[in-house]
């Protein structure tokens, strides 16, 4: 499958920014959509095939499972950006560094995580109020899916390095390959073997490792800077500090919006297992309007740090709007498909009316406003990628996460819908995308005038 040979990567900082930005995100959107697709299977088999219980486990249990692992992507985000930047300014001992601490810390991550997972899922999820016939069955597939963080942890690192390199279709190809393996190990736990959640759990963790395993040899035959040479693993103090500097904040930011995940999810356990099915089913399809704001994201990201690095300002500008233009016509596209087939879409996750209806509460209360999500989320990711990421987080922290808590804590009790509960995210949006407008231009004429 692998031959030593100059992979074809993405020029960041040469030649047409459109045309670059596009064919770079175009594979990294395809991913994710494709990473949601088999993520959603887990979702579907279950429903379909295993009852309204273990829906409502397996997709109740993703901001939780979100709260715990987002610290450590975070550090990957770190991993990211520190290569990108050093690729663009062509260091590339700094480069091997980097790729060797990176790889390090998701092996020491991912080991840390399956131990926090095991011990602390039951009273977790005992404090976010999981239903009596839910519980047993949230423990066990998520004691199973952290038992494969290690893996998991070791895709998304090494994953994060070939993009920061701009080398994203193999990592589309490896995911593709994993998931079709996922979905058959599926339906082949859940309807032959009848494992129900514990089935779609280790079907998860065997394609995952399927994947860690192609990626990592993705690296090991690169014959450039970021070529991966296991004997050479450990952590360089210096470069583990810069990860941590830049992709600390970003785990911050990410836990936190889990943690006011947690307690929306917390007050939508409280209407019962059909309105956890039917809000996992809705954000199970919300994560497929998510992607395309997310991968303009990542790939502003990665743009704005290598331009960065050549110290190119003017591109650095012009990545960043072309990022949000292209995400937002991206959002605004599925977010408008996902209104008009709404029904039909979470039909496919549950027929039940009563869950169907929660759905639709839902789907329909934040689905119009996802562009507003998109202008947050680039300017986000700009921020970061010119090395403010402890702005980016605190902005964050302060539109997001502490305007959601007031929200459930303080408007949700005087109108308590499911509607008014969802409602948070559109203002969260809200605030944030203005706070990230008015400090991305702030910061980019900072940057401007330091590289001159």
């Amino acid at each position: 499958m692998f031959r030593k040979q100059a992979p074809i990567d993405t020029d960041f900082t040469h030649g047409p920014l459109a045309k670059n930005i596009f064919f770079y995100t175009i594979p990294i959107f395809l991913s994710g959509v494709l990473q949601l697709l088999f993520n959603a299977a887990d979702t579907v088999v279950v429903g379909q095939y295993a009852g309204e219980e273990a829906l409502a486990a397996v997709g109740s249990v993703g901001a939780l499972n979100a709260l715990l692992v987002c610290l450590f992507i975070g550090l990957s985000a770190g991993a990211n950006v520190l290569t990108a930047r050093f690729t663009g300014a062509q260091d590339e001992k700094s480069v091997q560094e980097t790729v060797h601490t990176a790889v390090t810390v998701a092996l020491i991550g991912g080991f840390l995580l399956t131990i926090l997972g095991i011990v602390a899922v039951r009273p977790l999820l005992i404090m976010m109020g999981s239903p009596d016939d839910v519980l047993d069955l949230s423990v066990i597939y998520v004691r199973i899916i952290f038992m494969g963080m290690p893996i998991q942890m070791l895709y998304n690192f090494c994953s994060a390095i070939l993009r920061a390199v701009g080398d994203t279709k193999r990592p589309l190809y490896f995911l593709t390959l994993s998931g079709v393996i996922n979905v058959v190990l599926n339906l082949l736990f859940v309807i032959v073997f009848k494992m129900s959640v514990s089935g779609v759990a280790l079907a998860t963790v065997i394609s995952q490792a399927v994947s860690a395993y192609l990626v990592v040899r993705a690296l090991q035959l690169r014959p450039d800077a970021v070529r991966l040479n296991l004997r050479k693993l450990r952590l360089n103090r210096h470069i583990l500090l810069k990860i941590v500097h830049i992709g600390l904040p970003s785990g911050i930011q990410s836990s936190t919006f889990a943690l006011s995940n947690v307690l929306i999810q917390s007050s939508v356990n409280s209407f019962g297992a059909a309105a956890m099915a039917g809000n996992a089913a809705a954000a199970s399809i919300g994560a497929f309007v998510s992607q395309g704001l997310e991968s303009f994201t990542s790939s502003c990201t990665c743009f704005v740090s290598q331009n960065l690095g050549a110290k190119k300002p003017d591109r650095i500008l012009r990545s960043t709007m072309l990022c949000q233009l292209l995400g937002g016509a991206f959002t605004g596209v599925l977010a408008t498909l996902s209104c008009i087939f709404a029904a039909e879409l979470l039909s496919i996750y549950n027929t039940d009316p009563a869950v169907i209806g929660f759905g639709l509460e839902r789907l329909m209360t934040i689905h119009p406003f996802y562009v507003l999500g998109s202008i947050m989320s680039v300017f986000s990711g700009a921020i970061r990628g010119m090395g403010y990421s402890i702005l980016s987080m605190t902005l964050s922290l302060i539109g997001v996460c502490a305007l959601r808590v007031v929200w459930v804590l303080g408007v949700f009790p005087l109108n308590p819908t499911m509607s008014c509960l969802m409602y948070s995210f559109v203002a969260s949006w809200i605030l944030t995308g203005s706070l990230m407008t008015i400090f991305f231009v702030i910061t980019y004429k900072k940057v401007k005038r330091t590289l001159g």
